[in-house]
C-alpha cells in the first residue's frame, strides 16, 4: 500500500509499505476514505517529539470502510462506514471504565518512554511516535485499528464524508475543551487559536451555554471563519493588546473560561516570542507558552483555563503565581472522543454543528507532502488538508 512517511524533521515522502494485518482478535482493518492533517502533527514534522523513526506513518484523524475484522469483533462488518477516535482506549481498565479513555492503561505497549517523562503510562495514539505506542498512522491506504469495538463508531446516514472525518479528532477535541471548561449559561469564553480545534471549541462553547465567545489568532482568514461560521468575536493579537481588549469586552472582569487550542509551538509578539523561540531551539525548554500564559493571565478570578493544545515537556516562565492567587482551575488532556462521538453525531444531524467547512484542501494521498507544506505555512488559506488514498 501507499503511505506518507516521516523521514526526519520536515522531510516527508510517500512510500510503498506493507499492508497492515490483524494481530489481535479485537482488531479491525480499515480502508481509509479520508485522513486529515492536524496541528499536533506539526510537532512531529518539526522534530519536537523525539521518538519518531524514519519510515513511521503519520496521521491520526480519519474515517474509513471496514475490510477485515478480528475473530472477537461482532459489532462491525465488512463495508461499514466508521470513524476512529485518534486516542486509543482498551475499554477495560479503570480509566476507560470511567470514560477517561484518554488515560487508558493498556493501549500503549511502549510504556517506559511516557513513564519516564510523565510518571505513568500514557494512552496510545495513532501515528504519534513510539512513545505513544508506535502505531502506524492513517495517511495510508489501509490502517489497523486495535480494540475496535471501543474506538470505532458507525457513521449515521445523513452525515457526509466531509463532516464525518473531523469527528475522529478535531470536533471531540474542541468539544472536550469546552466541556472541561465547565461553561455555565451566560459565560464569556475566550479561545486562543482558530485552527480546526479552536473553531470546534468555539462552536461547542455555544452549544454548552456560552453567551459570547472571543476568538484570538493572527490570521485574518481564520478569524473571519471564527466570526462567520462559529459566531465568535475576533481579536488579532498582532494588532491588539489581548489582555486590554478582553478586559474591555468583559467590563474589567475578564473571561469566565479560557481555552488554549494552540499548544507547544505558539506564536507571539515582542520579546516573549524571541525568548521562547531561542530557548526552544536551544532545547532549554520544549514549549513556546505564550498562548497559555496569556490565557492564565487574562482569565477572571476563580475562572477555569482549559488546555487543549498539545504540550510535550517543559515550559519556562510558567505563571504559577497567577493560578494560585486568582484561584484558577486548570484542566487539560487529550480528548476522550469515545465519550462524545454519538453526541456529536446527533448535533450534526440536528444542524447544530457542521465541521465540514474545516476541509479546505482535499487532495490525493500522493500530494500529501504538499498538503503538509500548505498546512504548516498557512498558505492558500489552508485550514485542513484532507487526503483521499
Amino acid at each position: 500500500m501507499r503511505a506518507l512517511t516521516w523521514q526526519g524533521p520536515n522531510r516527508l515522502q510517500v512510500d510503498t509499505v506493507p499492508d497492515p494485518e490483524i494481530v489481535n482478535p479485537k482488531d479491525v482493518i480499515l480502508k481509509v476514505i479520508m485522513s486529515s492533517v492536524c496541528g499536533s502533527d506539526l510537532h512531529l514534522v518539526d522534530g519536537y517529539v523525539p521518538t519518531m523513526h524514519p519510515g513511521d506513518i503519520l496521521g491520526h484523524e480519519f474515517f474509513g470502510e471496514v475490510v477485515e475484522t478480528g475473530a472477537a469483533v461482532t459489532r462491525f462488518s465488512r463495508g461499514d462506514r466508521v470513524i476512529a477516535i485518534s486516542i486509543i482506549g482498551c475499554g477495560e481498565c479503570s480509566h476507560c471504565q470511567a470514560s477517561n479513555f484518554n488515560c487508558c492503561d493498556n493501549s500503549n505497549p511502549n510504556s517506559p518512554e511516557t513513564e519516564l517523562a510523565y510518571g505513568y503510562t500514557c494512552s496510545g495514539i495513532f501515528g504519534y511516535s513510539h512513545a505513544f505506542g508506535g502505531y502506524a498512522g492513517s495517511h495510508a491506504t489501509y490502517i489497523r485499528v486495535p480494540y475496535a469495538e471501543v474506538n470505532l463508531f458507525k457513521v449515521p446516514d445523513g452525515i457526509s464524508d466531509e463532516q464525518a472525518v473531523f469527528v475522529s479528532d478535531a470536533v471531540p477535541t474542541g468539544y472536550f475543551g469546552a466541556d472541561q471548561a465547565d461553561i455555565q449559561p451566560g459565560d464569556t469564553v475566550a479561545v486562543w487559536g482558530c485552527g480546526g480545534v479552536g473553531q470546534m471549541a468555539i462552536r461547542s462553547a455555544y452549544l454548552m451555554g456560552a453567551e459570547r465567545v472571543i476568538a484570538i489568532d493572527r490570521f485574518s482568514d481564520r478569524l473571519t471563519l471564527a466570526e462567520r461560521m462559529a459566531g465568535a468575536i475576533p481579536l488579532n493579537y498582532e494588532t491588539t493588546d489581548v489582555h486590554e481588549a478582553l478586559l474591555e469586552l468583559t467590563g474589567g472582569r475578564g473571561p469566565d473560561r479560557c481555552i488554549d487550542a494552540v499548544g507547544m509551538e505558539a506564536h507571539g509578539t515582542g520579546i516573549e516570542e524571541v525568548y521562547d523561540k531561542a530557548k526552544q531551539q536551544l532545547r532549554l525548554h520544549t514549549e513556546r507558552g505564550v498562548a497559555l500564559r496569556q490565557a492564565i493571565h487574562s482569565c477572571r478570578k476563580a475562572g477555569t483555563v482549559s488546555v487543549l493544545g498539545v504540550y510535550g515537556g517543559l515550559m519556562d516562565k510558567f505563571p504559577m503565581g497567577a493560578i494560585v492567587n486568582k484561584a484558577l482551575t486548570l484542566r487539560s488532556g487529550q480528548q476522550p472522543g469515545q465519550r462524545y462521538a454519538e453526541r456529536i453525531f446527533q448535533h450534526i444531524l440536528e444542524g447544530e454543528l457542521d465541521p465540514s467547512y474545516l476541509l479546505t484542501h482535499p487532495m490525493d494521498l500522493e500530494q500529501s507532502p504538499e498538503g503538509y507544506r500548505l498546512f504548516k505555512h498557512k498558505t492558500e488559506r489552508c485550514m485542513r488538508a484532507v487526503f483521499k488514498p
